[in-house]
């Protein structure tokens, strides 16, 4: 979005123009808002030491673009701030732990229990964007939801919205990890927020230590192919035999290096009904769901993260948590009726679930 008004701000506008981001961003919904350069700093170095131990197993969307990631100048020519904001988005009531807990039931990850958070923010994030627009012309302003190749995490960090934990989450004092990113890349020369430098993990590993499959090689290093939430939504074939029985009924995502967070006690509830379950998803059975048609799949998912893994991948990771859930009579009669099903890799994941149950 831009104007091609050449009348130049005066610099105490672009001064007041902070508190006013954050005035809007607060109406408009977003729990915080913070401003720094277009730079990320160390973290273009993190990103392409991971890339080069092949820790990102099937997402090579990873390496394209070139410096672009990590340069938001490159992305968009002309940036010299980027705006960062983030949105709660946990459901209340829930009791994701009890979930985890209850073994003939799915557990989805939070963030995908209501509608895709993509295009609410999306639109508010330009809303945002169009505000700016008015109160400072002639300036190009670009807004981004996790649909290009951003380093959010590292952005917001910059600008002070939290620090980097050793789950690699970005975390922030008073209010955990439990939040969604967004940014607006702009040419407007706003004054910036210091960056949030202190890491408040010190001594702790409960996240490196809970992680179901030690897909942790180390603090802040995570190797994506042994992770649940790649294993469940990027992973397009078999998931590997061994990591099976370690995935319990997480069938798509994992929270658990979030949740046993500390951090968490300070975690806010979402106040945005689109962000609250959908179709019984925080409660609903593994049978009941590897049961849904194609049609029912697509029908409720619509607008729902869940369509990423599509289908098939969702037959798949539910045929898993089949598996590992107890042998009753609903677990075992649904997997029975999927024992012929079309696709290769749903009936090689059903037959390993019903030889974990000795059928």
């Amino acid at each position: 979005m831009s104007k091609t008004d050449t009348d130049t701000p005066s610099a105490p506008e672009l001064a007041d123009l902070p508190a006013l981001i954050r005035q809007w961003s607060r109406d408009l919904g977003f729990s915080d808002a913070g401003i720094t350069t277009a730079d990320t700093g160390e973290h273009a170095r993190h990103l392409q030491d991971w890339l080069d131990k092949g820790y990102q197993g099937e997402m090579a969307y990873m390496a394209h673009h070139g410096d672009k990631r990590y340069t938001p100048k490159s992305l968009v020519p002309g940036t010299t701030r980027v705006i960062s904001v983030r949105m709660d988005y946990m459901p209340t009531p829930d009791s994701p732990k009890e979930a985890l807990t209850n073994r003939e039931n799915a557990y989805v990850t939070r963030y995908a229990l209501g509608r895709d958070y993509h295009k609410l923010i999306r639109k508010r994030l330009a809303t945002l964007a169009k505000k700016i627009d008015d109160a400072v012309s002639g300036y190009d302003h670009r807004a981004f939801v996790d649909s290009a190749p951003v380093l959010e995490r590292a952005l917001a960090q910059r600008a002070g919205l939290g620090w980097i934990g050793k789950n690699n989450m970005l975390i922030h004092p008073k209010a955990g990890s439990f939040f969604f990113l967004g940014e607006i890349f702009t040419s407007a020369p706003l004054p910036v927020d210091p960056a949030f430098e202190t890491d408040h993990c010190g001594s702790c590993s409960a996240c490196l230590d809970m992680c179901p499959t030690d897909a942790f090689v180390g603090p802040r290093n995570l190797d994506a192919r042994r992770c649940i939430s790649y294993l469940t939504i990027e992973l397009k074939g078999s998931i590997p035999e061994e990591l099976r029985p370690l995935m319990g009924n997480r069938v798509f995502g994992c929270d658990d290096c979030q949740l046993v967070c500390p951090w968490q006690k300070f975690q806010k509830p979402t106040h945005e009904d689109d962000f609250q379950p959908r179709h019984g998803l925080n409660n609903s059975s593994l049978a009941e769901l590897f049961l849904w048609t194609e049609e029912q799949f697509l029908k409720r998912t619509e607008g729902s993260a869940i369509r990423r893994t599509g289908y098939e991948g969702w037959l798949r990771n539910l045929a898993v948590g089949l598996g590992n859930a107890p042998s009753t009579i609903p677990v075992i009669e649904a997997l029975k009726q999927r024992a012929n099903y079309p696709s290769d890799m749903v009936r090689e994941h059903v037959q390993w679930a019903l030889a974990q149950h000795g059928l």
